[in-house]
C-alpha cells in the first residue's frame, strides 16, 4: 500500500508546520490558552485566510482544497504536535463533517472562510458516552421546535458561533430512533452557558436549554433518524484524535530524547543508560503503531471498527508515551513551564474524549459480534 502524500497534501503539511514554528511556539501558545478567550482570532483568521486549512478536506466547488479525511488526519497531527486550541476538530471535521452529510452548503463555505465556528453539544451527565443516551428534548411547537435540557462539557464552546445539538424528538431515553440533530446559533434565547478552562489548555461549557425555540429550519435531516449520521460524524473525529495523538505522542519522545542528552548522572548524560534507551525504544515503537493505526483507520472509513481499534490502541500508547515521558524527566515533567507536561496532559485527555480506552474496547468488542 502506498502511503506517500499527494503534492497537495505536502504542502498542506509543511505550510501549517512552518506557520507554527514560526507563530505558534510553546510561549505564545501559553499565552493564547491562558487569554480570556482561551483562544486566538487572529490565528483563526490565518487559518482560514493565509494558509487556507480551513478548507482543506473539502471540495473546490465549495471553495476547499478537494481533499477529505486524510488532509484532516494530516491537519489533527501537527495540531498534535503544537498544542493548537482553536477549534479545528469541532469546527471543521465535526460542523464540517455535519455540514457534509446534510448538504449545508452555505455552512461549509461559511467554514471555510473562518466566519462559523462549531461546537458539538452531546454529552449529557449521565450519559457515559452513549452517543443515544438523551435527556434533552426537542418537542415541536407552531412549526418548530422546542428546546429543553443540559449538556455536558462542550468543548470549544465558548469561542463557538453555533451549536450542533443533539435532542430526543420521541422514544425512550436511550433508544437509537428518536434522535434528532440541530444547528443553531449560540446565542440563541433560552440557551445560557457556563464556560470553564479545561486540564489540557483547552476551553468547555456546560449548556443549558431552557424552552429555547428554534425553527424548523434548525433540524438537520429527518426529525427522529439522525443516531447513524452522529455516529459516522463522531468516528471521524475519533480518527482526527487519533491522528492529533500521533503529533503529540512524537514530541513528547522528541522533548524526552532532548532532555535525556542534556542530563547527566555519575557525570554521563542520562541517555546513555541502556535500561533508558530501551524504554525510549518502546515510546518510539509506541508513535509508529499509532501512526500506523491512524492510517489504517482513515482510509478504512466509515468503518467504526476501524475506529475503535485505533482508538484502543492509541489510548494505549498515550498512556505509555505520557507517562514515561513525565518519569524521565523528573520532576521537571510535571511543572508549569515545561512543554512536557502539558502534553501529557492533552494526551491524557484525548484518551477519554469521546470515550475512554475501555469503553472503546467494549464497543469493538460488539462490533465484532455483530459481524
Amino acid at each position: 500500500m502506498n502511503f506517500d502524500f499527494t503534492e497537495t497534501q505536502t504542502m498542506v503539511r509543511d505550510t501549517l508546520q512552518r506557520f507554527l514554528a514560526d507563530r505558534y511556539d510553546f510561549e505564545s501558545r501559553q499565552k493564547i490558552s491562558r487569554s480570556d478567550a482561551g483562544w486566538s482570532q487572529d490565528i483563526w483568521k490565518a487559518f482560514a485566510e493565509e494558509l487556507g486549512i480551513l478548507g482543506a478536506s473539502f471540495s473546490e466547488e465549495l471553495g476547499g482544497l478537494g481533499g477529505g479525511q486524510i488532509e484532516n488526519m494530516i491537519v489533527m497531527e501537527e495540531v498534535g504536535r503544537s498544542l493548537v486550541v482553536e477549534p479545528y476538530l469541532s469546527t471543521v471535521v465535526i460542523g464540517g463533517g455535519f455540514a457534509r452529510e446534510y448538504g449545508k452548503a452555505d455552512l461549509i463555505e461559511e467554514i471555510i472562510g473562518g466566519e462559523t465556528r462549531i461546537a458539538f453539544a452531546w454529552a449529557e451527565p449521565q450519559g457515559r458516552f452513549d452517543l443515544n443516551y438523551l435527556e434533552t428534548s426537542a418537542r415541536e411547537k407552531d412549526g418548530g421546535f422546542v428546546l429543553s435540557g443540559h449538556k455536558a462539557v462542550v468543548r470549544d464552546a465558548p469561542s463557538a458561533t453555533h451549536l450542533v445539538v443533539t435532542a430526543r424528538t420521541s422514544g425512550d431515553v436511550a433508544d437509537e430512533d428518536g434522535v434528532s440533530l440541530f444547528l443553531l446559533p449560540k446565542d440563541t434565547k433560552g440557551v445560557s452557558t457556563r464556560d470553564y478552562p479545561l486540564v489540557d489548555g483547552g476551553v468547555a461549557s456546560e449548556v443549558y436549554f431552557e424552552n429555547a425555540e428554534v425553527p424548523a429550519s434548525a433540524l438537520l435531516g429527518e426529525a427522529g433518524k439522525a443516531a447513524g449520521a452522529v455516529r459516522k460524524v463522531v468516528d471521524e473525529a475519533v480518527v482526527g484524535l487519533c491522528a492529533e495523538a500521533v503529533g503529540c505522542m512524537e514530541q513528547m519522545n522528541k522533548l524526552t530524547q532532548d532532555y535525556t542528552k542534556e542530563r547527566k548522572q555519575f557525570g554521563v548524560p542520562i541517555s546513555k543508560f541502556q535500561v533508558l534507551q530501551h524504554r525510549m525504544v518502546d515510546m518510539f515503537m509506541e508513535a509508529e503503531q499509532a501512526r500506523s493505526m491512524t492510517y489504517m483507520a482513515v482510509n478504512r472509513l466509515p468503518d467504526s471498527a476501524s475506529a475503535a481499534q485505533a482508538k484502543v490502541k492509541i489510548g494505549k500508547g498515550l498512556t505509555y508515551v505520557g507517562q514515561n515521558a513525565v518519569q524521565l524527566h523528573g520532576g521537571i515533567g510535571i511543572t508549569d513551564e515545561y512543554a512536557v507536561g502539558h502534553y501529557f496532559k492533552r494526551a491524557t485527555m484525548i484518551e477519554g474524549q469521546f470515550g475512554t480506552t475501555d469503553h472503546y474496547l467494549r464497543r469493538y468488542e460488539r462490533l465484532a459480534l455483530e459481524d
